[in-house]
Parts: C-alpha cells; structure tokens; sequence
C-alpha cells in the first residue's frame, strides 16, 4: 500500500464505525516497536527493509542509544480489509517499568489493545501489569506471539515441541486474564450479597443460602484468548512474518476441499488429519499423531527456516518460492545474509502488518462500541457514584454512547498527557518545498550578490591604503558584531519548546480556535451549573467557579509518529495534538464545551515514584532558569514531581534509576539547556518503634534489670537536655511534659501497631482523606452529599480496624481514635484515653438521623485547645527524634491532659504569666473534662471579662498558651518515642530477574553484597531461564541493574518495582551490655551496624549532629614514612 495522503485521512476520520483506537502493550524487549515498525511500512511511511532496524516511532536519541521505549507515541494509518477502509489510531507504548505511567496515558485514550507476548520468555512481570492496565481501563486486548524466530534458531525446538511451548504461553496469558476476571466477580457478588442482607433485614421471612460463588453462572468464554476465535497472531516481527489460523484456513479450504469453518475449529486443538479416511479427527495426542497446527502450518515455517538460513539449499529454496508464487528480487537471493532472503520471501506469503491488522479491525471495538459501563467508570470520580451526578451530566452519557460528530453534541475530550515538541517541528514552521519560480529567484539575487561582492574587491584592492583598510576592518567588525547581538534573540526563540496536548475526542466536533471549559480533577458539576448562567458557553464572560477555567485550542495536529500535520476540525472517536493549552493544564485534563460534564477518573500508575535527587545549577546566576526548566520537565512527564524541600531544594522525584536519567537529560539538552549537578539519590526512610525484645544480640534472655537499666538512661538522657521539672519520664514509658508558662501538662504513651493495621491504613490513605475531609466540614457546619459506596468503604474501614485491633489494650481504641498522622491521613494514630473526656468520633460521618442538627450538638464537646494537641501530634508524626523521617506505625496515646482553666481568656495579655506562683497554680489545675465549670467561671469573671470573652476565644487558638501546647505535645511525644526500642523502616524494592542457570551464582552474589533477600526461584517450564523473585532496599538498589549486567554479562535483567516499607532489624543506638555481648562483638561493637550508617547518613544529609569518632583506632601504631 503506498502513501496515504492527509486528505485521506481526514475523510476517513469522519467515521467512527471505522476508527480503531489501539495501542501496543508488552514487557520491555518483547518487540513492540519492531511491530510497529512493520504496520508503519504497511502505508508506505518507511521502507519495509528497514523495518525493526529503524524503530520508527522511538524518535529520542537515548530511546534509540538505549534501544528501548520511553514515551508513548502515536500515528495513523490506513488499512483497506476486504471492500472497507479503516483508519487505525495506532500508539506505541513503552515495556520498562520506570516508564508504566506513559502506558497509563496510551491506555486511556485507547479501545483496544494489542499484546505482544515473546514466544521464548513468556508471560514476564510487566505483561502481566499491562493486562491489568487494559483490564482495569475496560478496553479489549487482542494477543500477538512475536519472536516464533527465536523458538527454531536459539532453542532448536521442533515444530511438535514449539506447538507445546506455545500452548503453555496462552495457558498462562490466559491465567492472568482468568485471575482479573474472578476478582471481579468475586467483588460483584460480594455487593449483591450485601444488598440481598439488607432485604433479608427488611423483609422478616426464612433466608435461603447460596453457596455458590457466582463464577459458575459468569460467561467470561469471550475474554480468552484462542487462535480459533481470532484474537491470537502468530508472529516474528524482525523477519516480517505473522499469521492467523484464519489465513491458513482459507489456503487449505482451498487446497484440501475441506470446508474453511471446519478448519477454523480444528487447526488449532488436539485434531489430526486421517489421510487414508480423508477425516479430521480428535485424540492426536492419544494416537501418537501430528496435530493439524504442527503438520499444516507450523511445519512448512520451520522447513522454510531450515531451507534458507540453516542449510542455504537454493533448488529448495527456488522450488518453495515458484510454488508459493512469489517474486524474489535477485539481489536478495544473491544477499550474503540469509536473513535478508527469508523476510523478502516471508513478507509476501505471510505479511505480519496484513494479519495483525485484519486482526484489528476484527476483533477489536469501534469508538462507537463503547461501553456503558465504561463510561459511567470515566465519569464517576472519587467519592462520587455515577446516579448521585446531576440529572445533565448523566445525559451526557448518550453523547460518549453515540459518539457523535453533530453540531449540537457537546464536545468532550480527554488530555492524558502533555508532551514537548521543539518549536522547529510544528507544521507551520517548517520549511515547505520551493516552487520553481522562487527557484529561479533565488538563482537570480545569488548570482546578483556575487557579482557585487567581485566588484567590491576589484575597487578594494585598487584604491587601499593600509589606513582605510583599518577603519573599513574596524567598521565591519562593528557590523559583525551588531548583527550576532540582533539574532541572538532569534536563536533562543527558535530552540523554545511547545507543549502539545496528548487527546481524544469523545464527542462533538473539535475546531481550531473553539474556547472550552477545562474541568480540573476536582471540578463538581453539580456546584458548576449552579454558578454558572443557563446555557452559558467557555465564550460568554465566565464567574468564578472552583476548579474550573476557559481555554482556546489554538492548533489541532495528526500525530504522524515523528512528524505533526495541521488539522483545521477533528471529529468524535478520534485521537489527536492540541497546541496552546500549556498554560490551563498541568498533566491531564478533561475538556468541554458542556460545564456540565464531570472530570473524568484519574489515571491508573502502576509504579509510585520513590527516587529523589536534589538539584541545583553549577553556577548559581542561572537558577532562574532551572526553575523554569523544572517547570516545564513536571508538566512534560506524566510521573515525575518536581518539589521544593523545606531547606530550600529543588527535588526531582521518578520512578527509577533510567527515567531519573532520561529527566536529567531533558533538564540539561531541552528545558533549561544549563549545565546542573545532582545529588546522590536522597533515600526515604521511616521511623517507628517495636515491642521490647525478648533476647539480646547473643540471643540470650533479656533480664528485668537490664530493663530498667536502659529506660533510666533513656530518662537521664532526657532530663539533661530539658529541666526535670518540667519533663518526666515514668519506667512504663509514660511521658508527662508541662508547658513552659506551667498552664498546661500532657502525658503520653507510644505504642508499637500491628504490622496489619500499618498496611490497611497505608493502602487506605484515600479514604482517610476523605473521612477527614468529610469530618472538618461536619465541624464548620456543612452538609455533603456522599455516595454510598463511600459510607460504606468508610464503615468497612472501622470494622477492619476493630478486627485488628483485639485485646486489652486495644479495648475501643477505633472509638477513641483522636487523629491520623502524619498530614492528617498518615500511618500513625493518636488516641484519646484522657478520663472522662467524650470528644466526638472521628467516625461520626457514619452516624445515621439528622447528621447537622448532630454536628452542631456535639461540636460543643470539643475542648479548647483540642486542635493544638492534633497540631502537636501531627509535627511529631512527621519528623521522627531519629533522623527528622516521618514516623510509620506508631500509636501515641494522650493519657492525661490538665490545662489551668484560667488559662483561656486572661492570658491572651499574658501578662501575669511570672507573678502566679507555682504552689497556687498546682491548686487551681482542674480537670478540664467538665464543661459547666467553665461556664461559671465565665459568667463569675464579670461584666467586662464576660463580654471580652468570645473575641478573646476567637483569637485564642492563636495565642502563646496554644502555641505552647503544640510544642509540649510534640516534645512528649518525640520523648515517648524515645522511650520505646527505636527502629528504621527502609524501603523495599521487589526485583523480578530472569537468569539462565550458569549465572544463577553471580545473581545471588550481587543480591546477597546488597542486603537482598530471595523470596523464591522457579524455573520456567520449556527452557533454561530461572525467575527470582527477591526483595531489596531502595538504598542498595543504585546501580544494581547495571551491576547485575556486568556480571552477568548481559544474561541477566532485574525488573525493580517499589513494594512495602520494612523493619530494619538492627537497633541503631545498640551497644553491647552483657558480658555474651563483649566477648562476641567486642567493646566497641566494630562490625557494621546497617541501620546506623543509614541514619547517620540521613542525618549528616540534613546537617543534624552525628555521633562519631574522628580519630579511629587512635592506638594503632603509624608509620610516618607510609605517608611521604
């Protein structure tokens, strides 16, 4: 097929049941642009013998340097299948882990997907996180098995042996699609149950139990993936060959007389053909005979393989290619590589672009074909269920449905990323052929100039003094210099980036110049269109709505792979660039030209970003520049963050080793363009304390003495930094503290939470957020409107942290929690075990009846000063007394709090505050759990007192005593970590490696010099690759892979994804005590302490103090001569 032109194309967007919209999706290194590659040549776009060598659509330099992907890119094509025409939005994505996010961006715009599976390695870690990608985005996956090549040449198999081999990678394919739809039916029977529950509730009657478990009723026949049903294609994308049963079908029909349904059914399975009956049979495998996939097809590719690159027979080679009909050029069957001969042969009898594409267009679903479910998914964001959005947002359900490029449909896109194109790039900017009159022209003033420059020296050289040869050297240097001066501007305005908006139109017609609304994540529509005038438009002169604000779509393009084309309309079902949209979105929007419509749901990232860099210019005038830089990196890469620390920092934040090294690049080459340096890695790490350990390093019982020994040094430690007055530190591991004016006395406990419940409120930091969110507007008197589902996941929150959190000590804990830290939604907790002091729950969202008129009387409970002790609680829990990391797993409990009721109004003045003597202090402390109290103080205090007070309590919440009290409360809790067994949480990377066995030793080396730890090891089935699965600390973890490439010479790659936070073992103030303990470790305990290198390393990082020695073994004796 030759070039298509863009009028073509242009046409065949307008429609939809046309339209493809897939992307590619595999694990790295499986040939996914070698694919691509391959459809590209299809249209004429690159020569089909540069195909897999050029990598079209990998159109960075590092991309090309490292030979992998690392953007999503996207281009059109054309494909005529039998008499229809087809455009297909086609988007490569990348296979490395560090670059998933971009894979959530391709995903998202897409319909259908195409997998690429190797045919040697199989189903890898992240073909199985790009299946639950597409599954979790609701679009349709169609399968190819590429690299067939590798089975006959690296592992020698035989066309029986490879029909096993590749019936074993489907199981497994299979496999996970299987795992992903039983979750989810599994969830949906859960609801069904709970809903049968309440109508078992209301209606009294005799309950009828179903054991079943939902799946057996379940159809999920459609969702496998089977070369029968079409959605499978075998392939080897470098040699340019793919097939489907379907061809192969229609050649034997013909062939054989057997009708092509028949072999459709039976060319793939346990079917072999009985000659001598003329009969397809079932039981090959029982019989001992050839299935009729080995015998029809897979024997014919394999004594192709064998005709042409192993023994190179020509007469067979020749014969094979007369009785296919095919034309072979004579320069290739003349090519000294082999390989050059097989593609021509195998790209005209089985042309892969040919069978993956009829695939495509298939098998997989039209933009019209989009499903409700789908679409209630998009637009239902957050808390928010799809029938609780308001009555016109739900209409706008009708328009994804239809899909419609009418001229009343509301225009809906969706920007998924936002990426950089340099300025040079952009159609309008590029330099179009000259016609042959501007030709002629510039012939003409060429010729003209040279003329005038000839007779300019004649006359030079004539008339020349060396005087005027000065001033006329002078003056041009002059000239020379202005005219660099004049374009320097010019250059710099050349080498700008644009941003060009990654998107799909949902509906309605897009038109260059249209103004939209852009809906941020946190846009309501229902608060939208009760703002905004009827019918108003992203035209009319707008008010001011929340998260909601007015664009123009300056330019619209065809992303064409490495080239943009300019479009004046696009229609609905179509993927597209928008140029001018860098300044209203950051990453990824929603657009419209209905305010109606409600952001869509966020993107799915499967890899959190965890490695951080600090980062700043070599020379410091140019920072100014960096920041812009910066700016422009954190909206160009949809994973990376860009921060600035307390300290001052500029922090980049990525995902891992290879993407921080493609940000550091664009930072220098294309967005700030200045030479930076960056730190080493800055690790993160967490603080948290553990039960007292029953033995000591020597694993010998821990005596009471030794106890009590450490808890007095704890306390004697304390009490010489601070007056022992004010701090006391009982054995138990009470901390009381008093503040510095004597008004106010807490006393705190830390206490170790169970592993289960740090990892449920971990995973629930959502939903913490919203409960925090939903109880600061009950305090301020609001009313929200929360869906079900979320009062729901709220309620099964509590239960699981009841279920948690059993015993005595725990008795209602989850009723008395007073707080989550750090931020608010943090993994640590802050209970209130003060007596007799009822403070509303943090649960009260899940009460039922009037929930304000509930509010307003339980808001009166609340003590003053009650957020000080959250505040307090909250800076403590977010840098630990270790090493200024947050805390993780730690429970403080608030067991006494005391404050002089005095305290409240006359201090505002604090006047007083050294006058009071402490003796008439200590006898006025009240509790303060008794409100009516106050209240007679209030009205006893006098006329003028009474009336100052509700200004003074209004600024109260400012004043010193607060203040203070934030203070004490964060000191007693630092203090009452202090006096638990301290620990360092590391995080922890899973590494998934893939390792033939004679290198199995140098892994377990590599793993092993690192403080890795193997989980476990499988061998994959039909060959000689081993898996190890194996944890390891993000801190070890730089320059691993490459590590693990050197010594393996290449054999073996490491596939790192960021997994749990882990206990560090190892106490960091350990020194040995006992007697066991010096006679083992020494008396200065010499051997490595990891858990005190890390946070020493932390800790001179932030320029706090470390403990160590300057002088080592300063009794050693040295030579001076060693050091001339």
């Amino acid at each position: 097929m030759g070039l298509t032109s863009l009028e073509k194309i242009i046409a065949l967007q307008r429609n939809p049941a046309n339209i493809r919209n897939l992307c590619i999706l595999a694990h790295v290194d499986h040939g996914k642009t070698t694919l691509a590659d391959c459809l590209v040549a299809s249209n004429g776009i690159i020569s089909s013998r540069l195909a897999g060598k050029l990598r079209y659509l990998d159109s960075r330099q590092d991309e090309q340097i490292r030979g992998i992907t690392m953007k999503s890119s996207a281009i059109s094509l054309h494909y005529r299948h039998g008499d229809q025409e087809y455009l297909l939005n086609l988007i490569d994505s990348p296979g490395h882990v560090d670059f998933s996010s971009e894979v959530s961006t391709a995903v998202r715009l897409c319909d259908g997907a195409i997998v690429v599976v190797d045919a040697v390695e199989g189903v890898c870690p992240q073909t199985q996180a790009v299946l639950r990608q597409a599954w979790l985005e609701n679009i349709r996956p169609v399968l190819v098995i590429n690299k067939i090549d590798r089975l006959i040449m690296e592992l020698k198999l035989t066309s029986q042996e490879a029909y096993t081999h590749l019936q074993k990678i489907l199981e497994q394919v299979n496999a996970v699609t299987g795992t992903l739809f039983t979750s989810k039916v599994l969830e949906e029977r859960a609801e069904k149950e709970k809903e049968e529950e309440k109508d078992s509730e209301m209606s009294s009657g005799k309950q009828v139990y179903d054991w079943s478990a939902g799946l057996e009723e379940a159809d999920d026949s459609h969702l496998y993936f089977s070369p029968d049903q079409g959605n499978v294609v075998f392939a080897s994308a470098i040699d340019g060959w793919g097939f489907s049963i379907q061809q192969f079908a229609h050649i034997y029909s013909q062939r054989m007389g057997i009708k092509a349904e028949v072999l459709l059914k039976t060319l793939w399975g346990d079917f072999y053909l009985n000659a001598k009956a003329k009969k397809i049979m079932r039981g090959a495998q029982a019989k001992g005979k050839k299935q009729l996939f080995v015998q029809l097809v897979l024997d014919n590719i394999w004594s192709l393989y064998d005709a042409v690159v192993t023994r190179r027979d020509k007469e067979k080679v020749e014969k094979v290619v007369t009785s296919l009909g095919l034309k072979v050029m004579a320069r290739d069957s003349r090519h000294s590589d082999p390989k050059v001969l097989l593609s021509a042969i195998c790209s005209q009898w089985l042309p892969v672009s040919q069978a993956v594409l009829s695939m495509v267009c298939e098998k997989l679903p039209s933009p019209l074909d989009m499903t409700a479910e789908r679409v209630e998914k998009l637009m239902s964001v957050g808390a928010r269920q799809f029938d609780s959005l308001p009555k016109q947002t739900q209409e706008l359900k009708r328009a994804f449905l239809q899909c419609s490029s009418g001229a009343v449909a509301p225009a809906i896109i969706f920007v998924s990323k936002m990426f950089a194109v340099d300025t040079k790039a952009l159609p309008q900017n590029r330099q179009r052929p000259l016609t042959q009159e501007e030709i002629a022209q510039r012939r003409e003033l060429a010729r003209q100039r040279h003329a005038d420059r000839m007779t300019a020296e004649q006359t030079a050289t004539e008339s020349c003094t060396s005087q005027e040869g000065q001033l006329t050297g002078h003056s041009t240097g002059k000239m020379e210099s202005l005219t660099l001066r004049d374009s320097k501007p010019e250059e710099e305005e050349e080498h700008k980036e644009t941003f060009i908006a990654f998107a799909r139109v949902y509906s309605g017609v897009v038109k260059k110049g249209q103004r939209v609304f852009v809906l941020g994540p946190k846009y309501d529509p229902t608060q939208g269109l009760s703002m905004l005038p009827e019918g108003c438009s992203a035209s009319d002169c707008v008010p001011e709505v929340p998260h909601l604000s007015c664009c123009s779509m300056e330019s619209l393009y065809l992303l064409m792979g490495r080239e943009l084309e300019e479009l004046e309309e696009v229609p609905a079902g179509n993927i597209l660039g928008i140029g001018g949209l860098e300044d209203c979105v950051l990453k990824s929007a929603t657009l419209s030209t209905s305010p109606a419509c409600s952001p869509f749901t966020p993107l799915n990232f499967e890899a959190t970003p965890i490695v951080r860099v600090a980062i700043e210019p070599k020379h410091p005038s140019e920072m100014p520049k960096l920041v812009r830089g910066m700016r422009l990196l954190n909206q160009a890469d949809p994973c990376a963050e860009v921060l600035i620390q307390e300290t001052g920092e500029h922090v980049l934040v990525t995902a891992g080793e290879v993407h921080l090294q493609r940000c550091l690049d664009d930072l220098r080459d294309r967005f700030a363009k200045i030479e930076i340096s960056a730190s080493k890695p800055i690790i993160p790490f967490r603080e948290t304390v553990v039960r007292p350990p029953k033995v000591d390093m020597v694993n010998e019982d821990l005596g009471k003495q030794q106890k009590v020994a450490i808890i007095h040094q704890v306390k004697e430690e304390a009490s010489q930094g601070r007056s022992s007055d004010t701090l006391l530190v009982d054995p138990s591991g009470l901390v009381t503290l008093t503040t510095p004016n004597r008004l106010a006395t807490v006393s705190v406990r830390a206490i170790p939470l169970p592993q289960e419940v740090t990892h449920l409120m971990e995973s629930s930091t959502e939903l913490i957020r919203t409960l925090e969110h939903l109880n600061m507007s009950l305090r301020e008197g609001k009313s929200l409107d929360v869906s079900l589902r979320t009062l729901e996941a709220i309620a099964g929150l509590k239960a699981q942290l009841e279920s948690l959190l059993q015993g005595r000590k725990w008795r209602n804990a989850v009723e008395r929690i007073w707080s989550f830290g750090p931020r608010r939604y943090g993994p640590n907790i802050l209970l209130n075990s003060v007596e007799g002091y009822q403070r509303p729950s943090v649960w009260q969202c899940l009460a039922s009846g009037d929930k304000a008129g509930e509010a307003g009387a339980q808001a009166a409970v609340i003590r003053d000063f009650d957020n000080s002790i959250a505040s307090g609680f909250q800076l403590a829990t977010l840098s630990g007394p270790m090493c200024e990391e947050p805390l993780m797993g730690v429970c403080f409990s608030v067991e006494r709090w005391d404050i002089q009721s005095s305290a409240l109004p006359q201090h505002q003045d604090s006047l007083e505050e050294d006058s009071i003597s402490h003796e008439t202090l200590a006898d006025s402390v009240v509790e303060r759990s008794t409100e009516p109290s106050e209240q007679a103080e209030g009205t006893a205090a006098g006329p003028s007192q009474a009336s100052r007070r509700p200004e003074a309590a209004s600024v109260d919440c400012y004043g010193p005593v607060s203040g203070q009290l934030i203070a004490a409360m964060k000191e007693a809790c630092r203090h009452a970590f202090q006096a638990q067994p301290q620990r360092l949480m590391a995080a922890m990377y899973t590494c998934e490696i893939m390792a033939t066995a004679e290198v199995l030793g140098r892994v377990y080396g590599v793993l092993g010099k690192r403080e890795g730890r193997v989980l476990h090891e499988e061998m994959k089935e039909g060959t000689d690759m081993f898996i190890i699965k194996a944890v390891l600390p993000v801190a070890e973890s730089f320059g691993f892979a490459e590590e693990i490439r050197k010594r393996t010479s290449g054999l073996a790659s490491p596939q790192l994804v960021f997994s749990h936070w882990e206990v560090i073992s190892s106490d960091p103030y350990w020194v040995p005590t006992t007697e066991e303990e010096y006679l083992h470790f020494g008396e200065k305990a010499d051997s490595a302490n990891q858990a005190l290198k890390y946070m020493n390393a932390v800790r001179r990082r932030k320029g706090l103090y470390v403990e160590e020695k300057i002088v080592e073994h300063a009794e050693k004796q040295r030579t001076l001569s060693k050091n001339k």
